[in-house]
């Protein structure tokens, strides 16, 4: 049931931490990932809103606004 959802939490924790590494060192791809690492958060925010856990929802609200944030950084 939570197979995907976890699945998803990790890929996000991974994008993450690369994307605040470009960002950091001000790389030349960091908008491109931005791009890319505010899909895989939304789509995990997407993915955690479904479960009714405490933890899931308050996952969800971080990825949603870790994806807004990444979306203005990628413009």
């Amino acid at each position: 049931m939570m197979a995907r959802c976890i699945e998803l939490d990790r890929d996000c924790a991974d994008i993450c931490r690369l994307a605040a590494t470009l960002m950091s060192r001000e790389s030349e791809y960091a908008k491109e990932f931005c791009a890319l690492c505010a899909k895989i958060c939304r789509a995990c925010g997407e993915e955690c809103a479904k479960h009714q856990m405490d933890h899931c929802q308050e996952c969800a609200k971080a990825c949603m606004k870790c994806a807004e944030e990444c979306e203005r950084m990628a413009a």
